[in-house]
């Protein structure tokens, strides 16, 4: 497995983890992926976080909200917040 494909699943498997750790009625912020993952240059890696978010949005997994309310991956401008999909 190549070095992008081992950090495209630790993302996704910590963006799933975090998200799940914080419930359904709580978000997470994509620096908070990146800290934990990349703490010496979390930054550079905030790209990658959105995208793999973007990602499990499209797979129904999380939901992508800015200012509490659920947003378009198209339509984003500005920080996001990531919350875990629950399925009853």
């Amino acid at each position: 497995m190549s070095k992008e494909a081992q950090n495209k699943k630790i993302i996704t498997e910590t963006i799933i983890a975090m998200a799940t750790e914080r419930g359904a009625d709580k978000s997470i912020c994509p620096s908070d992926i990146a800290r934990v993952l990349f703490p010496a240059d979390w930054r550079k890696h905030m790209d990658d976080v959105r995208t793999e978010a973007f990602e499990l949005e499209r797979q129904g997994k999380v939901l992508i909200t800015q200012k509490g309310q659920p947003v378009e991956i198209e339509n984003i401008k500005g920080p996001i917040r990531i919350k875990i999909v629950v399925r009853c």
